[in-house]
């Protein structure tokens, strides 16, 4: 019995702390979504008045570039153990070079010096592939970023590319996997310092610097803090922001996979849901604002 109260208890506190759905948003999204030709999953969290807006949430999508969220979040671990120190000189090597492609890194000739700090920000603000591998690496690989996540209660996250035992998972999503809530959560904790602690401010600078903004960042007047990490392979497009209104902060990630459209244009199908979505939260949480975004496509 006395196991049972307890259940009890934590059952009703639990529910007491539920989170409501806004009714006339999640209407506005489903009507925006409709038709499109993938599959699609969205997450939006008012942190203002603790409401949200779900489609698809809580299903797997692959990350793409944002499982550099998971690799920052290995990283940080380690500077925060002391096994690592932020401003220390790495020294880069011809073994790390992943592919011509515009990474920076990759363009290092052999024994260049770099401070660990500049590597994290390629990974992030450019999203540079080489940066990324390699910090991968030096966070201790695959298991161990997902040995964290685990222990942080994310149990979807999940870095699969060279990472032994998920080579399945691999081939289903390719270098990493989450759910548009669990990224969102991550994202929330980062901001609210509820995530690793200390070092949560450090990573909310460094996901504010973002080279990719024609995207969800487009739809936001510039002079709004945002934090972002974005993704995209020719079937997946992908995107976690957090929006710091002064009216009304909030938090969004929209997730792509099985795309139709394959493209790169900037009237990629899933880029143009992408920019009408946040374009149609910014508005909804900012109804006063008079600023103007620029087009969400374009003529072709």
């Amino acid at each position: 019995m006395h196991r049972t109260f307890l259940f009890l208890l934590v059952f009703i506190a639990a529910a007491a702390h539920a989170q409501q759905t806004d009714a006339k948003l999640q209407a506005a999204i489903a009507t925006l979504v409709k038709g499109f030709n993938g599959n699609i999953g969205v997450y939006v969290h008012d942190l203002k008045h603790d409401k949200i807006a779900a489609i698809n949430a809580d299903t797997v999508f692959p990350t793409a570039s944002i499982v550099k969220m998971p690799i920052l979040l290995g990283i940080m671990n380690r500077i925060q153990k002391r096994e690592l120190q932020y401003h220390q000189r790495l020294t880069y090597t011809d073994s790390l070079f992943y592919n011509e492609g515009d990474d920076i890194l990759a363009s290092f000739k052999d024994s260049a010096t770099i401070e660990l700090s500049k590597v994290i920000m390629l990974m992030l603000t450019t999203s540079d592939n080489t940066a990324s591998l390699w910090l991968q690496g030096l966070a201790g690989g695959g298991t161990q970023i997902n040995s964290i996540l685990d222990s942080l209660g994310f149990t979807n996250t999940r870095v699969n590319s060279r990472t032994p035992g998920r080579e399945t998972n691999r081939s289903l999503y390719g270098w990493g996997q989450t759910t548009p809530k669990e990224i969102a959560q991550m994202m929330e904790r980062i901001v609210m310092g509820h995530l690793l602690g200390a070092p949560d401010g450090q990573m909310l600078r460094l996901l504010g610097r973002q080279y990719w903004d024609e995207e969800a960042l487009s739809q936001i007047p510039p002079g709004v803090f945002t934090a972002d990490k974005n993704g995209a392979v020719d079937a997946s497009r992908d995107e976690i922001v957090y929006v710091n209104s002064a009216v009304n902060p909030y938090i969004f990630s929209i997730f792509t996979k099985n795309n139709k459209d394959t493209s790169w244009q900037y009237n990629n199908e899933a880029w143009v849901l992408t920019r009408k979505l946040s374009a149609l939260l910014w508005k909804y949480y900012n109804p006063k604002s008079n600023w103007q975004a620029p087009p969400v496509s374009k003529e072709e």
